[in-house]
C-alpha cells in the first residue's frame, strides 16, 4: 500500500513536470492560445515587432519566477508527505492536508501559466494569430 502511494506521488509529480515541458495531447483551449516556444519558433514568419518579441520575452521570464517559487512549496508538500507516510499510524488528517497545500500550489502554476498564454495571444496582431491558427490545422 505505502510504496504504491509512493508511486502514486511520484508519477503526479513527473505528470506535472512532464505537463509543463510539452503541451498537452487534448488540447483543453482548443488551439486558441499559442505556447511561448511556439510563437519564437514562428518568429520569421510572423514578423514579430521588438515590442512584441520583448514583451513576450517579459511575461516568459515573469512567469517563470513565479512558477519556480511555487514549485518549491509542491516539492516541500510532497516531501512532508512522504515523511507522514513513514510514521505509524499515518496521520491522515495530517496528510490531506500536505495534499491541500501542494494541489494548491500546483493549480497557481497552471493559472500563472494560463494568464501568461493569455497575455501573449493579447500581444499578438490579428493576423499573426491567423497564421498560428493555420499552423494547427
Amino acid at each position: 500500500m505505502k510504496n504504491g502511494l509512493l508511486i502514486l506521488l511520484a508519477c503526479t509529480c513527473l505528470g506535472v513536470a512532464a505537463a509543463d515541458a510539452k503541451e498537452p495531447k487534448d488540447d483543453v483551449f482548443k488551439g486558441k492560445l499559442f505556447a511561448p516556444n511556439v510563437i519564437l519558433e514562428n518568429q520569421a514568419e510572423l514578423e514579430l515587432s521588438k515590442q512584441q518579441f520583448t514583451e513576450i520575452k517579459r511575461a516568459v521570464v515573469d512567469v517563470q519566477a513565479n512558477v519556480a517559487e511555487h514549485e518549491w512549496d509542491v516539492r516541500e508538500a510532497y516531501q512532508n508527505i512522504l515523511a507522514e507516510l513513514d510514521r505509524t499510524p499515518i496521520n491522515q488528517e495530517q496528510v490531506l492536508e500536505y495534499v491541500d497545500a501542494a494541489l494548491r500550489a500546483e493549480n497557481e502554476v497552471k493559472k500563472l501559466q494560463v494568464a501568461m498564454l493569455i497575455q501573449l495571444k493579447n500581444l499578438l496582431t490579428a493576423e499573426q494569430v491567423a497564421y498560428l491558427e493555420s499552423l494547427r490545422q
